[in-house]
Order: C-alpha cells, then sequence, then structure tokens
C-alpha cells in the first residue's frame, strides 16, 4: 500500500468517504505524497510522453498559432506569452526559439511566464530553460501576471483538473464517492449527493442504471479566470488536451503508470489519474465571456499549420534514420489512430479575430 493509500484510508475511516474530485486532488497534488510533487512523470522514463517531447514541431507550429494570434490583435506590446502546467519545459523552450527567429520584437518586448503549482517541475523547468536568454518568471497562478494582453498555452493542463462524478441508481443521479469495503480496501459507491439537473448531457435521461456522467467545476473556474482575463486585456489562448468536442455520458477516470493503465483506486501518488476533457463545456465557458471558441482535432491543428511542409524542411538534409523518425513523429501527432484523433485543440480569440486554421466562427 502507497503511503498516500494508508493516509487516505485513514482519512476515509476518520471522517467519512471523499467525492472524486477530493480523491484525484490528493493523488495528484497532496503536498507531501502527491503525483505532480513527488515525481517527474514526463518522457520515456516516466508515465507518459508529451507532444513537445515528441517532436519539436509541435512546439514550433504552436509558437506560429501564438504568433499569428498576435499579429491579428495589431501587434501590442508589451504582452505576456506564458505557459500553464508547463510539464519539463520543453514547449516553452521550442517557442521562445521559433518566436526569437520569428520576430525579435516580439520576444524583446514580451514578459514570459510559466505558470506553475510544482515546485519540483519548477526546478525541472529552470533546468530545461536554463540556456535561454530571455527572462522567464515563474507564478501558481494566472492572478499575478502583468495586467496587459495575454497569449498563453497549455497542453494536457484540463485532463489534470479534478472533475466531480454522478452515477445514476434508482433514486436518481447520486455522487459517484470513494469509500472503504468491509476488507478496508478502497473502492467505489453511489453517495447521497444529487446534481443540478441543467449540468448533465443531452442524452442522460436514456442512460442505463450504474452509468456515470462527469461534471467538472474546477476546469470551467480556470477556464472563466482565463477567458477573463483575455476578454479585460486582450490577448489569445490554445488549449490541447485528450478529451471529446459533444458532452455525454460515460466514465472517462484513468489511472497510467509506466505507460500502461491501471486501476485509479490501486496506487493513489503513484500513478497520474486523469479524466477526457469536455471541450464543449470549456468552449461555452469562452463565450460566455465574449470571446469567440474555435475548436479542431489536434491533427486538423497540425496538417492546418504546416506540419507536413515543417517535416519536408527538417528532413531535407537529414540521413534516412532521421528522416524515419521525423515521419513517425508526424503520424504520432497528427495521425487518426493516434494523437491526431484522441487529442482536441480549442483556440480562444477575442470577437471576430481570425487565425489559421480555424474559420471566423466555429
Amino acid at each position: 500500500m502507497t503511503r498516500l493509500k494508508t493516509r487516505i484510508v485513514g482519512l476515509i475511516e476518520a471522517l467519512g468517504p471523499l467525492p472524486v474530485n477530493e480523491y484525484m486532488a490528493l493523488c495528484l497534488f497532496d503536498p507531501q505524497d502527491g503525483y505532480y510533487t513527488t515525481r517527474e512523470p514526463f518522457g520515456a522514463a516516466g508515465d507518459f510522453i508529451t507532444a513537445p517531447e515528441i517532436s519539436q514541431m509541435f512546439g514550433e507550429l504552436v509558437a506560429i498559432w501564438l504568433y499569428q494570434a498576435w499579429l491579428a490583435s495589431g501587434r501590442p506590446l508589451p504582452v505576456t506569452i506564458a505557459e500553464i502546467g508547463p510539464g519539463r519545459g520543453t514547449l516553452m523552450k521550442d517557442m521562445l526559439r521559433t518566436l526569437s527567429r520569428l520576430d525579435p520584437d516580439l520576444t524583446n518586448g514580451a514578459a514570459f511566464a510559466m505558470i506553475e503549482t510544482s515546485p519540483r517541475l519548477t526546478e525541472v523547468q529552470k533546468q530545461t530553460l536554463g540556456t535561454t536568454p530571455f527572462a522567464i518568471d515563474w507564478h501558481e497562478t494566472i492572478d499575478t501576471l502583468p495586467q496587459q494582453p495575454l497569449f498563453i498555452v497549455g497542453n494536457e493542463l484540463f485532463d489534470a483538473v479534478p472533475i466531480r462524478q454522478f452515477v445514476r441508481t434508482g433514486a436518481g443521479w447520486r455522487e459517484r464517492m470513494v469509500g472503504l469495503d468491509e476488507t478496508n480496501e478502497l473502492h467505489f459507491f453511489a453517495g447521497a449527493g444529487s446534481v443540478d439537473p441543467t449540468l448533465l448531457p443531452d442524452d442522460a435521461a436514456d442512460a442505463p442504471q450504474g452509468a456515470i456522467v462527469e461534471v467538472a467545476p474546477a476546469r470551467a473556474a480556470l477556464m472563466a479566470a482565463i477567458a477573463e482575463r483575455i476578454s479585460k486585456h486582450g490577448g489569445a489562448g490554445l488549449f490541447i488536451d485528450y478529451g471529446h468536442l459533444r458532452p455525454g455520458v460515460g466514465d472517462t477516470l484513468q489511472a497510467l503508470r509506466r505507460h500502461d493503465h491501471e486501476d485509479v483506486l490501486a496506487n493513489p501518488g503513484e500513478a497520474d489519474v486523469t479524466t477526457h476533457v469536455d471541450f464543449a463545456a470549456l468552449a461555452a465557458t469562452v463565450r460566455a465571456h465574449g470571446l469567440d471558441a474555435h475548436l479542431s482535432t489536434q491533427g486538423g491543428f497540425l496538417l492546418g499549420m504546416g506540419i507536413l511542409e515543417r517535416a519536408g524542411r527538417l528532413g531535407a538534409d537529414a540521413d534516412q534514420p532521421a528522416r524515419d523518425k521525423i515521419a513517425d513523429d508526424v503520424e504520432r501527432l497528427a495521425g487518426a489512430q493516434a494523437m491526431g484523433e484522441l487529442f482536441k485543440v480549442l483556440a480562444v480569440l477575442p470577437r471576430g479575430v481570425a487565425v489559421r486554421p480555424f474559420a471566423t466562427a466555429d
């Protein structure tokens, strides 16, 4: 039993069962034993590999999109260019290199910010970005960012924001809880709490008993804070994560450890616990703040931004093994059977501002 699991069992014995969002928050962010506070989960030696770690092309194309958004916004200066939930710092490193080549006026006039809650990951990011010539500030929330236009990126951010789950029972929808069975093992069961019916997806009325819906108030609050900042000061946002474009019934809570799935209740604190992101809900929050929200698959976004052309240029002077790797990276990032369909993209822009590859109204 992990140290955190022992503490969670004691917590439930003392205070009663935990809702899923509280269990998820403990697993990921507990100050002593949380997953993100005690380890570096990224890369081949970790539990999963994110898109920026696969190829430099990802960060380059994200940077080009941000640059286009800045141009379409009238080239405001000074501005803040930020990444929220920045992993090892690889995405920001690739973005800085690309932006400095595209327009030194922008990189010289911008404040660069990393928004990170984990002290451990902050140190990793500082090592990754140690050779960059640009000054970078670290923040725990967006609240302390400068009051100026904000161009912000979040890759695999929202999947780690805790969600609530509700299960359909004979008495209606009840909050899914983590409690103890007769052998003192963690298990799921339906609690007494119910859910506001307006938060349920359209197909919830036809869901069978035992079906699960996911509601994400913490995600909505984070998206609202970002949208409010962009609405007030200008800017744009790009958010990439695995999830779905339409809300629906289903349990997406999962644990990932050593590049494989495992029981969500098995090793709290030692596995990444995530859920799929409801992009329609995030887009609705953005639009409620008077901004445009554009949705795409990751494959559609990267192909529209020119990943094939970029791969061709990278491979032009490379040997055959390097060209093969570049081709494999493109397939992994943009292919329908890999990340291209599973991962979705949300672009946040001021009303009426058009930036490729998104149409003016989606």
